[in-house]
């Protein structure tokens, strides 16, 4: 049988919103404010203190976790997985929708290249295994945003398997100690997007919205090597990263481009894996990780009181904290999967299989995408750490924050400061201001340039760091000012005139005749405190090494 024609498509950088439900449905949310009775055991409606699943009370059985999840990407595509309707974010409801995606009679998809290319080149990054040969399927089910009754997926034969996924977790509160643990991954599958329904709850409607039907998705299914929350998101964004880093995905999960399902039991360890439930449609690390623990301990609790666990599908009610039941748990007999008939098997190459004579737009070289792979995280982190001499945690939160390497990078290339000081100005200085203004770096109004000029000025010691700490708080506020202007404007230049600064200390000494016995008498403190009156009085325009050899001189003195 023939492969599929491709249909090309640019790489663009626009996006829809990607919800899709492997499990049951997709993007559907469940009513907030339901509470677990009967065989559940006690409701579970206000957050409460979580317990780490290992650890059990006195006298109690341990109990062990499993998490497995699975993450839909939206594809970086200009036009969806079958159809040439485009892709944009926020468009006008209905206004992107083909005749295939509003499922007209007669229609047949052609498959999106790019969007084969984008799941070849994950699956690489993720050390899969890629198949040369890969089939289609429907997934039967009814609902309103699904105008066709099934989803094109591929279920029996995905394009890539047998992955794995390294991330890094953190012992203790300051990242000293970081470990590396790896996930398996079982699958990577094309598959469509439904759209969208808008819940009019005034007016007791819901509204279709066929944007999204037919986005290109790429569904990541991660084995159960996890245990709890924190495993869970730091995977994920490491994911999210790898995506970003290659291209194939925005992986935004604030509009919706990276969702996550997570599957999660409870066992006592050398038994059965416990009954798992399904939490759904989770659109930040941050709640994946506050539902995975809840749901530990939801169930924990429940079979500790003598109740069972459902096979069942729940949502994440961010507000109370806590997770909410759905619906019964579907299985795959629920689905009715049959082969795909309008989509023959899809056929991928390398360049021993490559046929003579080939249209290279017609066939996909899985050799050729291997060569086209860029730095991946793990390689950028290893080389800050070589390159740089920064700490590895350092290196993480570089790379956690969108668009800070970059600007980490333009500055050390414009300033004459260690890389170390460099590090500590960036993550903690410049973020903090960022964190506490709520921006993202695209948004500071202190350029690389600025901050590589402001650390100059420290560097040549023309500013002390208080000066420079000051300074900068000025940039924020003076837009088209530099950090030269704000010195000079300021009088914030250090002391160069070494007898004058001699001569303030001298005074200071001369007034503070008690902390000067307890220096001779050798407490520590007591020269600090010199050092800080003498930085007062100078307005913090002395260096605070200078002033502690002028101190020690004139004591020996």
């Amino acid at each position: 049988m023939a492969a599929p024609v491709l249909r090309g498509c640019c790489l663009g950088r626009c996006w829809a919103l990607a919800c899709i439900d492997s499990g049951s449905r997709h993007g559907r949310g469940a009513a907030t404010g339901f509470t677990s009775s009967g065989k559940r055991g006690q409701s579970f409606v206000a957050q409460q203190p979580l317990l780490t699943a290992q650890k059990s009370r006195k006298g109690e059985h341990k109990w062990a976790a499993v998490v497995g999840l699975e993450i839909h990407a939206q594809i970086a595509s200009n036009s969806k997985l079958f159809s040439g309707s485009q892709v944009h974010f926020a468009a006008p409801p209905n206004s992107l929708v083909s005749f295939f995606d509003a499922s007209l009679p007669g229609t047949l998809p052609v498959l999106n290249r790019r969007c084969v290319e984008a799941a070849v080149m994950t699956g690489l990054a993720l050390n899969c295994h890629i198949n040369k040969k890969s089939l289609f399927d429907r997934k039967h089910y009814f609902y309103a945003d699904l105008p066709a009754g099934y989803q094109i997926t591929q279920q029996r034969l995905p394009i890539a398997v047998n992955g794995s996924l390294a991330y890094s977790v953190c012992v203790g509160k300051k990242w000293r100690q970081v470990i590396t643990k790896t996930v398996r991954i079982k699958q990577i599958q094309l598959e469509q997007d439904s759209g969208k329904s808008l819940h009019d709850e005034l007016r007791s409607q819901t509204l279709i919205d066929l944007n999204r039907a037919g986005v290109g998705l790429l569904e990541v299914v991660l084995e159960p090597d996890m245990s709890c929350g924190e495993e869970a998101a730091t995977a994920v964004r490491e994911l999210q990263l790898i995506l970003q880093a290659l291209g194939t995905s925005q992986a935004n999960m604030a509009e919706g481009q990276l969702r996550v399902d997570a599957n999660i039991s409870v066992h006592h360890p050398g038994e059965p894996l416990g009954v798992r439930t399904e939490v759904k449609n989770l659109n930040s690390a941050r709640f994946l990780a506050r539902a995975i623990d809840y749901e530990i301990q939801r169930q924990i609790n429940e079979l500790e009181n003598g109740c069972e666990i459902l096979n069942e599908t729940r949502s994440f009610d961010y507000k109370l904290g806590c997770t909410v039941p759905m619906r019964d748990k579907e299985g795959k007999q629920d689905y009715r999967f049959m082969p795909e008939p309008n989509l023959p098997p899809l056929l991928l190459y390398d360049t021993a299989s490559l046929p003579a004579g080939a249209d290279p737009q017609q066939v996909i070289n899985i050799d050729r995408i291997r060569e086209q792979l860029p730095e991946l995280p793990s390689e950028t982190r290893e080389k800050l750490i070589q390159q740089y001499g920064i700490l590895p945690e350092h290196s993480f939160a570089l790379l956690n924050e969108v668009g800070l390497l970059e600007f980490f990078q333009n500055v050390i290339k414009e300033t004459r400061a260690e890389p170390k000081k460099v590090t500590s100005w960036v993550l903690n200085i410049f973020l903090g201001f960022l964190k506490q203004r709520n921006l993202a770096v695209n948004e500071s109004p202190v350029t690389p340039s600025v901050l590589a000029e402001l650390l100059n000025l420290l560097d040549r010691k023309v500013i002390s760091s208080a000066a420079a700490k000051q300074v900068f708080e000025e940039l924020w506020r003076s837009k088209g000012k530099t950090p030269s202007q704000i010195v000079s404007e300021r009088k914030l230049e250090l002391m160069q005139d070494e007898e004058a600064l001699e001569r303030v200390c001298h005074a200071v000494m001369e007034g503070h005749p008690q902390v000067v016995m307890d220096m001779k008498r050798g407490n520590p403190r007591a020269i600090n405190k010199l050092i800080g009156l003498v930085r007062k009085v100078t307005h913090n325009r002395a260096d605070p090494m200078v002033i502690k050899e002028i101190l020690e001189k004139q004591l020996s003195s």
